[in-house]
């Protein structure tokens, strides 16, 4: 899962450099902070050395991301925009939030805990590299995406506690990260704001 994770995260999160036109060391910082931010916290929360620090493979894995998006970019006009690189995001996402939601449970955490690690893993790096980009996290505004990192985290949770076998949870909560965050794209679903549910007054510019 983490290596999943991190090449589909890479790619991605180099993707949105490329059409910033960044150069080719920013494209690099802002893919492997994409990859590798969500995991950093994720380890810190559960009291361990990141295993970006432990493993030169895992850097390895950060760069064949990066790579690969450098390679997209030369066939394809909008990278970002791609349905390769939002089916290799939706599986990134699910990936992290799968091995989000295993340490939290090896660590021994509660079920708020398991959820809210899930959702950092998945959705953490994201936002550190939007930060980098200038702009504010899309994960607090716009789009269903961290919110399936949170139904899988929950079905992580829901299953281990049912007594449902390792394996089996783990795919039941990339199931639920990846089919919800796909029909998400698909169906063009999205949180209400305060505004759309009458409790705030819109913006005026």
């Amino acid at each position: 899962m983490n290596t999943i994770g991190l090449v589909a995260f890479a790619l991605v999160g180099s993707a949105k450099g490329i059409r910033e036109e960044f150069d080719v060391f920013g494209i690099g910082v802002v893919g492997l902070v994409t990859a590798f931010g969500g995991g950093a916290t994720r380890d810190v929360l559960v009291g361990r050395t990141p295993l970006a620090l432990q493993n030169l493979g895992e850097m390895g894995l950060g760069i064949l991301g990066v790579s690969l998006a450098l390679g997209l970019s030369v066939l394809l006009e909008s990278p970002d925009e791609h349905p390769i690189t939002l089916v290799a995001d939706a599986v990134g996402l699910a990936a992290f939030a799968t091995a989000g939601s295993i340490v939290a449970t090896e660590a021994g955490v509660n079920a708020f805990g398991v959820v809210a690690v899930a959702t950092i893993n998945a959705a953490g790096g994201g936002a550190y590299a939007d930060v980098l980009l200038d702009r504010s996290p899309f994960i607090l505004f716009d789009d269903f995406y961290a919110s399936c990192a949170v139904l899988g985290g929950t079905t992580y949770w829901l299953l281990t506690v049912a007594g449902v076998s390792p394996g089996l949870t783990a795919g039941g909560c990339g199931a639920m990260t990846v089919g919800s965050r796909l029909l998400a794209v698909n169906y063009g679903w999205e949180l209400p704001t305060a505004q759309m549910l009458g409790l705030a007054q819109k913006r005026v510019d």
